[in-house]
């Protein structure tokens, strides 16, 4: 790790105000830190701003700085959510990372952890040996010839999946983006990873009240039973009248280059009875336009039984 200077602002004008890299949990900048793959000249601690609270009383609202443990145990969070967060990393982890870091992580893909290699992520225009190379672990879906690496937030599958946005601050005011816009596909700009802009902070994630939410799980399917990234996972809501779905939330983790929204899959779930002939007719949709590298076509199939069992963990002691 290189030297670098290390402030502690207090307020969030004071913050913006500023310039360097905010340091939060830190499970992931340090990480990097120690590896030279980020090298701030200058780290912001940003455990001081008031961006804390987790509030249930319409729909679901959580400071960028509450603790991932915090917020999978509080009452009233989504069993999505929950879910999760209780399956990303362990702890020992989830005691320190904010959900802000969580959100802004990056890819665990070994070629842009390794400076040694090329990867456009980390140095643009150098390549992307994954598209040749060892690539199990990689993107079927969003992915260009510039990179195929997957987003690693188990937490954002699950609030894209229902439709959460997040609120960000700077100096010039506040905006709101849903998180489904802000992350990026690589394209041909794979450095781009997301839409938050020079001088902005995450304040808060907000998800919007869904009272058939309640009936909802997350499902990640990973190579062992903990501190472990998704092969594929798969964030669902359901809500079910009569035996007959009315509407649904289905999003996937593990297979693309951003947390991946299904909305084909949804819109063939609508109207239809829940059973496990509907979700599988959903879910063979659900790797359309999948472009599988040399090591991961397994993916393609995976994803569909992941969903599948994730529709069917999610109407368990239903009256259908």
């Amino acid at each position: 790790m290189r030297t670098f200077e290390l402030t502690a602002p207090t307020t969030i004008d004071e913050a913006l105000g500023d310039t360097g890299t905010f340091l939060a949990g830190g499970t992931t900048l340090v990480d990097l830190m120690k590896l030279d793959v980020l090298t701030p000249q200058r780290v912001q601690n940003i455990n001081g701003l008031p961006l804390r609270g987790i509030d249930t009383s319409d729909g679901l609202r959580i400071g960028a700085l509450e603790r991932m443990s915090d917020v999978a145990a509080a009452p009233g969070v989504y069993p999505a959510i929950s879910r999760a967060l209780l399956q990303s990393a362990s702890q020992q982890l989830r005691n320190m990372a904010s959900i802000g870091g969580n959100l802004m992580q990056r890819t665990r893909c070994g070629y842009f952890r390794d400076v040694d290699m090329p990867c456009n992520r980390r140095d643009p225009g150098s390549g992307c040996p994954a598209i040749e190379g060892a690539n199990r672990m990689h993107a079927i879906l969003g992915t260009s010839d510039a990179c195929a690496a997957t987003h690693a937030s188990d937490l954002a599958v699950a609030l894209v999946a229902l439709d959460a946005e997040v609120r960000l601050v700077s100096a010039e005011g506040e905006r709101t983006v849903k998180l489904a816009d802000f992350y990026m596909q690589p394209g041909q700009t794979p450095e781009a990873e997301h839409d938050l802009r020079e001088g902005e902070l995450i304040g808060e994630v907000v998800v919007p009240k869904l009272d058939w939410a309640a009936n909802s799980t997350y499902v990640k399917v990973r190579d062992r039973q903990s501190y472990e990234f998704a092969l594929t996972s798969a964030a669902v809501a359901l809500d079910v009248r009569d035996g007959v779905i009315a509407d649904a939330r289905v999003a996937a983790g593990g297979v693309a280059t951003v947390p991946w929204k299904l909305g084909v899959v949804e819109d063939v779930l609508r109207g239809k009875p829940a059973t496990q002939e509907t979700f599988e007719a959903a879910a063979a949709l659900a790797a359309e336009g999948a472009k599988p590298l040399s090591g991961n076509a397994f993916k393609v199939s995976l994803l569909k039984r992941t969903i599948v069992r994730a529709l069917l963990e999610t109407t368990e002691g239903m009256q259908l």
